[in-house]
């Protein structure tokens, strides 16, 4: 049976300022250009809502992980997350902040449970300096778990594992959590040739889910449109269509707060 309690609005406002913080998929690997990254494509989404747009600041690093304490630190790309917390998230001051973490750790070793205390610090490293919503998104999809010298470790069985951890994490911070893995529905075309990043599809996909959550939890993401229902004019015209069936249409009228057919 559905249920129809009212969701908790998690943020009532519009956002003024996203920041993204993650690994290679989240600095823009592989979309085709930039714009088609899924941090610029969930900007766009945001901005398309608002009367003013919001301003992105995206601090993805390749090879990046959640914490100089995990195993594969050495070969990753530095600094890790809880190194750069300071000038890459409070510096910046963001209202909204989406953390990507997990896919370099579960390829590198990282025990899910070690992940979870690093991602946990992370997350009240922010909370010291500034407080903005914050979305954390499971590992993405990928298909190619051999790629990478020391990033060798990971296996579905292991992704869903950390997808798991990664939503407990979330709500036991209080985070949003948005579920990217099973979002990919396991369709191999949203993922890059190169086996571990997304394409432009699949940054679209991340886009979308990511933004699904916001629009679901954040009532400030639709006040322009409640706006416009008031207010906008009615565009639509069904009377050709009608009349192809010997029928009469509605043409387009001003808008009727009470007719909502």
């Amino acid at each position: 049976m559905p249920n129809h309690e009212a969701p908790r609005d998690w943020h009532p406002e519009p956002f003024r300022k996203l920041v993204t913080l993650g690994e290679s998929t989240t600095a823009g690997g592989w979309s085709s250009v930039r714009e088609r990254s899924w941090p610029h494509v969930l900007a766009a989404l945001i901005s398309d809502f608002q009367d003013e747009p919001v301003e992105l600041v995206n601090t993805g690093i390749g090879a990046n992980v959640i914490s100089t304490r995990v195993p594969c630190y050495t070969y990753s790309g530095k600094p890790a997350a809880n190194e750069r917390v300071q000038k890459h998230v409070i510096d910046h001051d963001p209202d909204l902040l989406v953390i990507s973490y997990g896919l370099n750790d579960a390829r590198g070793g990282t025990p899910a449970e070690m992940f979870r205390t690093e991602l946990t610090g992370v997350i009240e490293q922010v909370r010291a300096g500034c407080d903005p919503l914050i979305v954390l998104p499971g590992p993405y999809y990928m298909t190619d778990f051999g790629l990478g010298e020391h990033f060798q470790e990971g296996s579905h069985e292991v992704f869903q594992t950390y997808n798991l951890v990664t939503e407990q994490v979330a709500r036991a911070t209080s985070c949003l959590f948005s579920d990217v893995y099973n979002a990919y529905g396991g369709a191999a075309w949203m993922v890059h040739y190169d086996g571990v990043h997304a394409n432009d599809l699949g940054h679209r996909l991340v886009a979308n889910t990511i933004f699904q959550t916001l629009a679901q939890k954040c009532s400030g993401l639709a006040i322009r449109t409640k706006r416009l229902e008031r207010t906008g004019e009615r565009w639509r015209d069904e009377s050709t269509l009608m009349a192809d069936y010997g029928y009469q249409g509605r043409r387009a009228m001003p808008v009727d707060p009470d007719d909502d057919a």
